[in-house]
């Protein structure tokens, strides 16, 4: 059910519907009880006062009869038994059923009393009616009793009872139908959406038309166009990616062509190993190029597995990074520096992309600083955050081209580094997943450089 909009919503219109039909069939019931106690009440009342018209005092004796009507009143297609007994006000019985229950004698003249019983092993109705008879020796009146068995009412109950509650039926089923009806024609909008969707060519990112949804379905259909518009941008910069992808790796791969031609075509021993060398570079910055790729395309589909990384740990993974590019920096002899506070804290993070943010910060730094030049990786500790800083003494970043810097293949001019241009977009797109702060500063005293601070808040 859960699958289906339109079970739902039915299952919420009909289930208060229902409990309400529920609730008003015990009510029916309780009032169809009433109604039959109360028409069965009247009968014996009627046939009561019959019989008590009937009683007279003559000649110093209590004269009566039963007339037949009396007893006809009950006259139906059950088989109830009636029960009478009438007594003096000195409790002889004069006539009737001696075993009948007698009723407490506290009732005015001319009122009757009813009650429950319990006759010859079946329940019954019994009514009764204090007449007093004039010229009776006894100031007490005579009692008229008159009983019925309840299958008659039981009968009446549940005949009333069935009749209302087939009506109910037939109302909940006409309303089940009619709501079904509104739901198809309510759902109408809902499905042509879906017949638009599906109507669509592979690719197509049309923006869905509002003019014709309901009030209700343009949040929807507005989050859907959002995110067809971002999936356009998103579409848009990938095919921009694989055309400068294409273009970077088409130039080196042309120029290893050319150096291993002129290797082939070299006649000296020294042409050739310097042909060889240099296609042995062009073939290294390709492969760091393709792995930038491979590393920039898996950090926009990176899902990361943050853990509690202790400073420590941070500072183990950074002093390992260095070790590794202390060639690179030494080729350019320059200094590359760590500096660290010994403060022991936790950040929530994923150890695979803090080494690669600094991998690629500090090769940055590095292929943009000059010979000779200083490159500084700090960890430093505050109150609530733990922050990544690596600064160098290099060109810097103007504060107009510091937002341009974190695009993909962008790079400063006037720079003859060898970098691809996406150092810092990798860095970029890793510090978001991690939840890292991620900002530029010039250094603080003032000079040439750059410092790029990475900040994880404490776990």
């Amino acid at each position: 059910m859960r699958s289906s909009l339109r079970r739902q919503l039915l299952a919420w219109v009909l289930l208060p519907l229902v409990s309400a039909v529920a609730v008003d069939t015990w009510l029916t019931y309780q009032s169809a009880v009433a109604t039959a106690s109360v028409v069965q009440d009247q009968l014996l009342l009627g046939s009561a006062r019959m019989i008590a018209q009937q009683i007279s005092f003559e000649e110093g004796s209590f004269q009566h009869q039963i007339p037949p009507a009396a007893l006809e009143l009950f006259q139906s297609a059950d088989a109830d038994r009636i029960f009478y007994r009438v007594t003096t006000g000195a409790g002889q019985l004069l006539s009737g059923y001696t075993d009948l229950p007698l009723p407490a004698r506290d009732q005015a003249a001319d009122s009757p009393r009813f009650f429950d019983a319990t006759m010859r092993g079946e329940a019954v109705r019994v009514v009764a009616f204090f007449q007093p008879v004039i010229g009776s020796p006894s100031t007490l009146p005579v009692v008229v009793e008159v009983a019925q068995t309840m299958h008659g009412h039981g009968q009446l109950t549940q005949n009333l009872w069935r009749q209302a509650v087939l009506q109910q039926l037939m109302i909940l089923a006409l309303a089940t139908v009619f709501i079904l009806f509104g739901l198809r024609r309510g759902l109408q909008p809902l499905l042509r959406l879906r017949d638009e969707v599906r109507s669509r060519k592979e690719g197509s990112l049309q923006l869905l038309q509002t003019h014709r949804i309901p009030t209700e379905l343009k949040p929807l259909v507005n989050s859907f166009n959002d995110y067809i518009q971002r999936l356009e941008n998103y579409t848009q910069l990938r095919a921009s990616f694989i055309q400068n992808a294409a273009h970077q790796l088409r130039t080196p791969l042309a120029v290893l062509s050319t150096q291993l031609s002129d290797a082939l075509r070299a006649g000296a021993r020294e042409a050739v190993d310097a042909s060889l060398l240099a296609a042995r570079r062009t073939l290294q910055q390709t492969t760091r190029l393709v792995n930038q790729f491979l590393t920039l395309s898996s950090a926009e589909a990176y899902a990361a597995n943050r853990t509690r990384l202790s400073s420590q740990a941070c500072r183990d993974i950074v002093q390992k990074v260095l070790e590794d590019l202390a060639a690179q920096a030494h080729a350019k002899a320059i200094d590359l520096g760590f500096e660290h506070d010994d403060v022991d804290s936790f950040i929530s993070t994923d150890p695979a992309a803090v080494r690669e943010m600094v991998v690629n910060l500090v090769d940055n730094a590095i292929r943009y600083t000059q010979p000779h030049g200083i490159v500084t990786v700090r960890i430093k500790t505050s109150v609530d955050k733990l922050a990544l800083v690596v600064e160098d003494n290099g060109p810097g970043v103007p504060m107009e081209s510091r937002e341009a810097i974190f695009q993909r293949f962008h790079r400063l001019s006037g720079t003859d580094s060898t970098g691809s241009g996406l150092g810092l977009a990798i860095v970029k797109e890793l510090s978001s997943h991690c939840a890292a702060g991620l900002h530029l500063d010039t250094p603080a005293h003032g000079g040439r450089g750059l410092v790029v601070t990475i900040e994880f808040p404490l776990a």
